[in-house]
C-alpha cells in the first residue's frame, strides 16, 4: 500500500490518500469497460488527471459488472469535447459531457471545487471534489492504465466492513440534496452492507424533505432502481424508511391497505429484475401499473371512454414521476392488447388540441380501485379505426405528465 501526500502552503507534507495496488484492490482489468479505459488513456495523455468513479469503482471491488462507467477529470468540459469525436456538453448549472459510443453514453466531469460550498459549480481539484461526493463507498478513483485506486476517505476499509458511510456531515447531507435518502438505502440493498444507526435516524426523519423534488428526478431515480437487480429489496426497504411514498405514493398507499396488491406489485417487480427488460421503457411501465388497472377498469366499457379514462387513472397513479406521455400510451396498448383490444396508434396528424376529462389538478388525487371507471355498455366496441381516430382527437400532442 501506498501513502499520496500534498504539501501544504507552510511547507509541510500531509498525508491525503491511502493508494491500493491491484493485488490490494482485486479489481479484475478485464471486467472494466475498454472504452472506459479509452477516454482515461486519451485525458491522460493530453495531460489530464483522469480517473473512474463512483458505483464502476465499489462494483468492481466487490467483482460485479458495472452498469455504467463515469469518469472524471481535470480537465474543462469544453477541452473534454474537444478531445472526443462524439461528445456534447449537458447541463446549465452543472456541467458535464457525455461522450457517445454508438449506443454507449459514458459521463465525464470536471473536479468540482469547495469554494462556494457543497453544491458549487467552481471546478477544483481531485482533493476538493470527494469531499463533494455522497457517501465512502462510492468516492474511489480507479486509474485502469496503472490500476491503482487511490482512496481519500477510508472507503475500501467500509467496503471490507459492508457499511455505508457518509462523507458529507449528517447535519448537512440530505439537507443539501434529499435524493441521497434514496440511494443510501438502494446502496445498502444492492451491496447488502448495513446503513448506521444515526444514517438511518436522519434519512427517517428527513424523508419529508423528498417532497421538494422535481419530479424529473424523482423519475430517474425510480427507473434507476426498477432495472436494477435488487428492485425487490430496495424497494422493501424504501417502504420500510417511509421513503417509497414519495416516489410512489398511490401504490404505497395501496401496499398498505391490500396485502394482496402489495404481492402482486413485488411479483410484477421481481419480474422486471429476472427478466432483464431491456425493451421499450414503456413495457416497465405496464408492469408497474397493470395491477392497479385490473382492480379499476372495466373491460367492457366503450373504447373510447375505456381508453381515455384509463389513461386519466395511469397518469394519477404513476405522479408524481413524469414518464414521457408516448411511454404511457405504450405501456397502456400493451395492456389492452393483453385483453385482446388492440389500440391504434394515433399519428401526430389526428391529435386535437382539446385535454380529456380527469387531468385538472385538482382531481389529481389517489385513487381506490373502481372510484374512477363508471361501468359502461356491456357490448365492446370493436370498431377500432373510428373509435380510436374519435378518441384521440381528445388528446392534445406533446401534454405533459
Amino acid at each position: 500500500m501506498r501513502i499520496r501526500y500534498s504539501t501544504e502552503q507552510d511547507g509541510r507534507s500531509v498525508k491525503k490518500a491511502m493508494v491500493y495496488t491491484k493485488d490490494e484492490h482485486g479489481i479484475t482489468f478485464s471486467a472494466v469497460d475498454p472504452k472506459a479505459v479509452y477516454i482515461v488513456e486519451h485525458l491522460q495523455a493530453n495531460g489530464y488527471e483522469t480517473y473512474i468513479v463512483g458505483g464502476a469503482v465499489r462494483d468492481l471491488i466487490l467483482g460485479k459488472t458495472p452498469k455504467d462507467f463515469d469518469i472524471v477529470s481535470s480537465a474543462s468540459p469544453s477541452r473534454i469535447k474537444k478531445l472526443f469525436h462524439q461528445a456534447r456538453i449537458i447541463g446549465q448549472r452543472f456541467r458535464l459531457v457525455h461522450v457517445r459510443f454508438g449506443s454507449q453514453v459514458f459521463e465525464v466531469s470536471t473536479f468540482r471545487s469547495l469554494k462556494d460550498g457543497l453544491t458549487s459549480n467552481t471546478f477544483g481539484t481531485i482533493e476538493e471534489d470527494v469531499l463533494r461526493r455522497d457517501f465512502t463507498v462510492n468516492a474511489l478513483f480507479y486509474d485502469p492504465l496503472k490500476q491503482l485506486v487511490v482512496d481519500y476517505v477510508g472507503g475500501i476499509p467500509d467496503i471490507r466492513k459492508k457499511q455505508i458511510r457518509p462523507i458529507i456531515p449528517l447535519a448537512t447531507i440530505f439537507r443539501d440534496d434529499p435524493v441521497r435518502m434514496i440511494r443510501a438505502i438502494k446502496y445498502a440493498a444492492a451491496t447488502g452492507f448495513t446503513l448506521p444507526l444515526l444514517l438511518k435516524w436522519q434519512i427517517k426523519r428527513q424523508a419529508p424533505l423528498l417532497a421538494g423534488i422535481s419530479p424529473s428526478r424523482l423519475t430517474e431515480e425510480l427507473f434507476k432502481i426498477i432495472h436494477s437487480p435488487s428492485a425487490v429489496g430496495i424497494i422493501e426497504k424504501l417502504l420500510k424508511f417511509g421513503v417509497y411514498e414519495f416516489l410512489q405514493p398511490n401504490a404505497s398507499q395501496l401496499m398498505k391497505e391490500r396485502p394482496d396488491f402489495r404481492i402482486r406489485y413485488m411479483e410484477s417487480l421481481a419480474r422486471i429484475s429476472y427478466e432483464g427488460f431491456k425493451g421499450a421503457p414503456g413495457e416497465v411501465l405496464a408492469v408497474l401499473i397493470q395491477d392497479y388497472l385490473e382492480g379499476l377498469t372495466q373491460w367492457d366499457s366503450e373504447l373510447p371512454d375505456l381508453y381515455k379514462n384509463t389513461f386519466v387513472a395511469a397518469r394519477r397513479f404513476v405522479l408524481p414521476i413524469n414518464p414521457p406521455r408516448a411511454e404511457l400510451e405504450q405501456a397502456l396498448r400493451r395492456i389492452f392488447k393483453a385483453h385482446g383490444i388492440t389500440i391504434k396508434k394515433p399519428r401526430v396528424s389526428e391529435w386535437g388540441r382539446r385535454s380529456f376529462p380527469g387531468t385538472s389538478n385538482k382531481e389529481d388525487s389517489p385513487l381506490r380501485p373502481g372510484e374512477l371507471l363508471p361501468k359502461r355498455s356491456r357490448q365492446h366496441t370493436r370498431k377500432s379505426e373510428g373509435a380510436v381516430e374519435q378518441m384521440t382527437q381528445d388528446i392534445p400532442p406533446g401534454s405533459a405528465m
